[in-house]
């Protein structure tokens, strides 16, 4: 939280209504609602709820090389372009996930078929492609998905790679900001792990804007003093840190495995408690600038089990937990009137603002960065 001030005549009414977070709260968006996968109805509903609960996005898959290009040439830019339409006239910051993926699995067959110059040659292509055909759409990049668990193209080239990636991409968008993204850092079983590869990324001058940090390899609970030390230890290079892709129950519970297997009303409640004092620690650590969640809905979530709505679009206890926190106990609303020094000195989160003073108003923003605003009549 910061401080809006306002300033009028003495004993001048004044009220103040937040419009929107600062801080993300965010979820990724499945192509299947943006390349007619989807039902018209589904589509539409999907798009609406998105709207209702979160203020940024991250394309989930879209983006992703082995889902555009799966054979050479044949680039799929529709399910993007897409994306990018609606997050834009609906005023929503998107994260692009992801550049490269470097573990094995992940990178498209036809590259691993490539010798090293060719190969070379067709990393550079796609880093410049991205660069500067999404020049200044996307706020921020996953340059090469979870590095410390595989990177093919650093087996092959060794890790400059990394900074040759990173420097194609800012060649064509010098406003490029990008990420590394990994997981099981917040449990604490890479952290030392992240912690080095990130200092060796910075080392070799890989332009680095923020840590992405994966939000699901817990079961269906989570280490509160874990994910605390984690953040702790990460907030050391002084980055951005975003939580980027968050399910519970997580990838470590029987639903990831068994995705049939629904929660009980006993389970559901527990699941929402466990969001809320996730989300609630990650709010209130002062390097963490969002999280996002890797699904939101049953019909269309990585984890069924872990959407807020289920397949009829019902609200399961998690939404409502997950509400409560962004829209009420997180929200400021605020109406008085100046004081005798003619002031209002509103404690207010950072995001924002409606402000109406003696019958006119006004926007305003509170910004982190700047830790106060002044609203002046």
């Amino acid at each position: 939280m910061g401080t809006l001030i306002v300033q009028a005549p003495p004993g001048t009414p004044v009220k103040v209504e937040q419009t929107r977070h600062e801080f993300w709260f965010g979820a990724a968006l499945s192509s299947g609602a943006f390349n007619g996968r989807l039902s018209p109805a589904d589509t539409e509903r999907y798009r609406q709820v998105f709207l209702e609960n979160f203020n940024a996005a991250v394309t989930e898959n879209a983006l992703k090389w082995l889902d555009m290009e799966p054979q050479p040439g044949a680039v799929n830019y529709g399910t993007v372009a897409a994306i990018l339409d609606w997050t834009k006239r609906n005023g929503l910051p998107l994260r692009g996930h992801n550049i490269f993926w470097g573990v094995p699995k992940w990178v498209p067959p036809w590259v691993k078929e490539l010798d090293n110059d060719t190969l070379h040659r067709t990393l550079e292509t796609r880093a410049r492609d991205v660069g500067s055909r999404y020049r200044g759409m996307f706020v921020e990049y996953d340059l090469n998905n979870e590095m410390i668990h595989g990177n093919y193209y650093a087996d092959r080239f060794g890790p400059g790679i990394t900074l040759e990636m990173a420097r194609w991409v800012r060649e064509e968008d010098p406003d490029a900001r990008l990420f590394v993204n990994d997981y099981d850092i917040l449990t604490g079983k890479r952290l030392d792990d992240y912690v080095a590869h990130i200092r060796s990324l910075l080392a070799m001058g890989v332009p680095l804007a923020g840590i992405g940090v994966q939000g699901h390899l817990h079961a269906e609970t989570f280490d509160r003093d874990e994910l605390q030390h984690a953040l702790d230890v990460l907030a050391q290079f002084h980055l951005p840190i975003r939580i980027t892709e968050f399910n519970l129950p997580g990838q470590r519970s029987p639903y990831y495995e068994h995705r049939e297997l629904k929660l009980t009303d006993a389970e559901e409640e527990s699941k929402a408690r466990e969001i809320a004092d996730y989300y609630r620690i990650c709010f209130a650590h002062p390097a963490v600038a969002g999280i996002l969640m890797w699904g939101f809905w049953e019909g269309a979530d990585w984890i069924p089990a872990s959407a807020l709505y289920r397949h009829d679009w019902s609200p399961t206890p998690a939404a409502l937990a997950y509400r409560d926190l962004v829209y009420r106990q997180w929200w400021t609303n605020w109406e008085g009137r100046t004081d005798s020094d003619g002031r209002c000195v509103v404690p207010a989160f950072f995001g924002t603002y409606q402000v109406t003073i003696g019958g006119k108003t006004t926007l305003a923003s509170l910004r982190k960065q700047d830790g106060t605003a002044t609203v002046k009549l």
